[in-house]
């Protein structure tokens, strides 16, 4: 028996919007009974697309996270509905019956995810549901991981340990949504974004960007370095929320700037003035 699961590379996806528009494609004005039955034509998000804004100016960074039903292996959507209108199919998949959801709006608020969505016309709860309809008829993948133009979704069967999603489902690079919610997901995701550190390293005496300076960041038990680049910058990415680190930067000739820095946010550190050291 097939266990199906998704990961999202979100450093492969670049907000083309194609996995929204496929899935808007397949089930907009098309009923699958008794999977489900059309989406409507407004306010349904099967796929959603998050565009996540991360700093501040000049330094803006923008993450886009695809956001589809997370197909829990403990799904509270299930326990919230009634008459078995919600259920788990066997190959993992979460269904929601058209027919026995009829009227049962309070499944949408048991989903801390927020990925259900109410039919208004039809009076029933929607979402995602993996293209259940093609899957039983042999296809391979979803809708939306077809139409996908980077690879950013990867599908398959976690029971079969030839196949590339199993390859990666167990690794540290495959991550849980919001793992607090302690749903046990069926879709995972690479590279998502956590706090940065980054900065600009300038020459005061020559006014001109500091290329190749030593930048070096200590804390939590970390130690990373990295050089500036030709424009003077630089970029501390995935770290924790919350967490105290000290920067410190380095050019010969050139006298060492340090920083305490905490993560409560993104950090910017702007421009840093480096003043030449004096001569003996």
């Amino acid at each position: 028996m097939n266990r199906y699961g998704m990961i999202i590379d979100l450093n492969k996806c670049s907000g083309c919007y194609n996995c929204f528009l496929a899935c808007r494609d397949e089930h907009y004005g098309n009923d699958f009974p008794p999977i489900t039955l059309a989406q409507p034509f407004q306010g349904h998000f099967w796929m959603q697309m998050i565009e996540q804004e991360r700093g501040k100016y000049p330094k803006v960074k923008v993450s886009f996270i695809p956001k589809p039903c997370m197909h829990c292996d403990d799904p509270p959507c299930v326990i919230a509905s009634v008459n078995g209108a919600v259920y788990k199919r066997p190959d993992g998949i979460v269904m929601i019956d058209p027919e026995k959801s009829a009227g049962q709006k309070e499944i949408l608020s048991s989903c801390p995810h927020r990925v259900i969505f109410w039919n208004e016309e039809k009076n029933i709860p929607q979402k995602c549901t993996l293209c259940a309809h093609l899957l039983d008829q042999g296809w391979e993948e979803p809708r939306c991981v077809e139409a996908c133009p980077t690879g950013a979704l990867l599908f398959g069967d976690l029971n079969d340990p030839k196949s590339e999603i199993s390859k990666v489902w167990n690794s540290e690079r495959a991550e849980v949504f919001h793992p607090e919610f302690e749903l046990k997901p069926k879709v995972k995701y690479i590279g998502i974004p956590k706090r940065f550190i980054a900065g600009t390293v300038i020459f005061k005496d020559r006014d001109e960007c500091a290329q190749n300076a030593k930048v070096t960041l200590t804390g939590r038990g970390k130690k990373q370095t990295v050089r500036t680049n030709n424009f003077g910058d630089f970029e501390f990415e995935d770290l924790g929320e919350g967490e105290d680190f000290t920067v410190k930067i380095e050019h010969p000739g050139y006298t060492s700037h340090s920083f305490k820095v905490q993560t409560k946010l993104d950090v910017y550190l702007g421009e840093i003035l480096l003043k030449r050291s004096s001569r003996k």
